[in-house]
């Protein structure tokens, strides 16, 4: 399906909401297309790749993200779709996602513990549509939104003719949506412990995998653009909702 979009962002965002007082700076990276992991250095990371889990609606379970050891990072994910490899998702088996029926919204979470603060958040955004939303908090402070428009200002959309971006890397199908790893870098160092999966379209889904944690050195993707004008970081913090047409809902 195509879709319509308006380009708002850029990648480098100051969010309206902050901590102690504090104003978060996140600054948002994406890889080259058809990578599906990281290439950022971390201090330390970890990665859940939903591999070994089994297909089915809302799941609660904990991820170590192959961590251990005193930086270890775990996570709860609560109320996440597991669905294998199709071509909407899926880097190399199953991946998470979170669907709508007849409700106009779906969400899961994901909440994180550590000793130290976790300053990364990457994954392989899958099948872009326009309920996809991406929300970071610090306890009950929501510190920074990502939506589709941010998505595509960086990719550029699927009405572009030859955009490596659209289409699903692993199967050549789905040329009208977006594919990409993103990368998410709380600047200064504070920290978030929970991260939102909203789906805001009735028929639709947030399909996403190798979600990525850690502590970061330094960022790294295909491209890191300017800081945007002054008056356009307010509007940034929150996030806008895309203008895309929803695609039909996939199956589990």
């Amino acid at each position: 399906m195509k879709k319509m979009h308006k380009y708002l962002v850029t990648a480098v965002f100051s969010s309206l909401c902050g901590v102690a007082g504090a104003t978060p700076i996140f600054s948002v990276t994406y890889e080259a297309a058809g990578v599906t992991n990281s290439t950022a250095a971390f201090a330390t990371k970890g990665i859940e790749t939903f591999n070994n889990k089994g297909a089915g609606l809302n799941q609660t379970f904990t991820s170590t993200f192959g961590m251990s050891g005193v930086n270890a990072i775990t996570g709860t994910y609560k109320n996440v779709d597991i669905a294998a490899q199709n071509l909407y998702g899926g880097a190399d088996g199953s991946y998470a996602l979170t669907s709508t029926n007849t409700a106009s919204s779906a969400t899961y979470s994901l909440s994180l513990s550590s000793a130290q603060p976790i300053t990364y958040f990457g994954y392989w955004l899958s099948a872009l549509d326009a309920g996809n939303q991406l929300s970071f908090y610090k306890g009950n402070d929501l510190l920074f939104s990502f939506t589709p428009d941010a998505v595509l200002s960086l990719t550029g959309n699927c009405t572009t003719a030859g955009n490596a971006y659209c289409g699903n890397p692993k199967t050549g199908e789905n040329k009208g949506q977006s594919y990409v790893f993103l990368n998410f870098f709380d600047q200064d160092a504070s920290g978030f412990d929970r991260i939102v999966f909203n789906e805001t379209v009735a028929y639709s889904g947030f399909e996403s995998d190798n979600h990525t944690v850690g502590r970061f050195v330094t960022t790294s993707g295909t491209e890191l653009n300017k800081v945007p004008e002054p008056g356009t970081l307010a509007l940034l913090g929150l996030g806008v909702l895309g203008l895309a047409r929803a695609r039909k809902r996939k199956k589990l």
